[in-house]
């Protein structure tokens, strides 16, 4: 069969021009970063990738930005004996990779790497000058002063857990809450 991933990193971002005009029997779409494996349809497709199967991408930065991780898919895929086909690099993986194909791997994907790794510095640069600028002020506080007091209040009572759910919030940002809270600043989270 002829499976296709496709990975876009926001919901803004358009995955039409991926794989366009690709005959697939399959197609599994996440939106989230390449950063590592944690991806429901990436994992999806791999649980159900079968031997003999092709698996088709648009390019090897949509499949894993991150050299290590390409490895692993790609030795994994190897052994269930799929190939892969990076469609912007007309590059094809198979069962036995050559020692060119090899080369061009790693080159490629550290390349892929390096590239993750430019954008989050040019991304710290920005907002280290944003805040020079008085222009950045961080992510809004999910909870108002007023319900910071109340979970505090309510957690000698209820387990964290149970806080967590009521506020739509994870165990760990309620642990923050009442640390902080116990240093005394009594801020929004």
């Amino acid at each position: 069969m002829d499976i296709g991933y496709i990975r876009v990193s926001s919901l803004e971002q358009n995955t039409h021009r991926q794989l366009e005009g690709v005959r697939l029997d399959r197609v599994y779409v996440d939106t989230v970063s390449g950063k590592n494996m944690q991806r429901p349809q990436l994992q999806k497709c791999l649980s159900e990738l079968q031997r003999g199967d092709m698996l088709h991408v648009h390019s090897i930065d949509r499949l894993s930005r991150n050299l290590n991780d390409m490895l692993i898919l790609l030795t994994y895929l190897q052994e269930i004996e799929v190939s892969v086909y990076f469609h912007k690099e007309r590059l094809i993986f198979s069962k036995q990779f050559t020692p060119f194909e090899t080369l061009h791997l790693h080159i490629m994907a550290a390349v892929a790497q390096f590239e993750r790794t430019m954008i989050r510095e040019r991304q710290r640069e920005g907002i280290a000058i944003a805040k020079a600028l008085g222009k950045y002020k961080g992510r809004k506080p999910r909870l108002s002063a007023e319900q910071v007091r109340e979970v505090v209040q309510r957690s000698a009572a209820e387990p964290v857990r149970h806080l967590a759910k009521a506020y739509g919030m994870s165990r760990q940002s309620i642990y923050r809450i009442l640390s902080t809270a116990k240093r005394g600043g009594m801020k929004a989270e």
